[in-house]
């Protein structure tokens, strides 16, 4: 089995006159191919019902978030358009017409530790 993971960090802006219900702003994103988490030379796929430790890196980006504004953290299996949509199947995305669906999950817990790693700059 082959899917995606892909990541999106997001300045969550709060409500205000001219945006009552707020608005977010995509900062960076990033996308893991998970047969390709271990190797790119060799791709291998994941084995259903198996754990992995996966790392979905995001390009670098700088931002300062105003008082009231929250980050959100996005998770998926696609960011289409942005990126083909993985079929699932261990084929080349670009090229597959064939789609099934993954159905992934994501631990965090006590043994299986989420988180995302933000370098955060003071007195500024």
């Amino acid at each position: 089995m082959d899917t995606d993971f892909t990541a999106k960090l997001i300045d969550v802006y709060p409500s205000s006159y001219d945006y009552p219900e707020g608005f977010a702003v995509n900062l960076t994103d990033g996308i893991l191919r998970v047969k390709f988490k271990d190797s790119w030379e060799r791709p291998e796929p994941m084995v259903p019902g198996d754990i992995y430790e996966i790392d979905v890196g995001l390009l670098p980006i700088s931002n300062l978030f105003a008082k009231g504004h929250r980050i959100r953290l996005d998770i998926s299996s696609s960011n289409f358009p942005r990126f083909d949509v993985n079929g699932n199947t261990g084929k080349n995305p670009g090229t597959s017409a064939i789609r099934i669906p993954a159905v992934n999950t994501v631990y965090h817990d006590d043994i299986h530790h989420s988180y995302v790693l933000l370098s955060v700059v003071t007195g500024c």
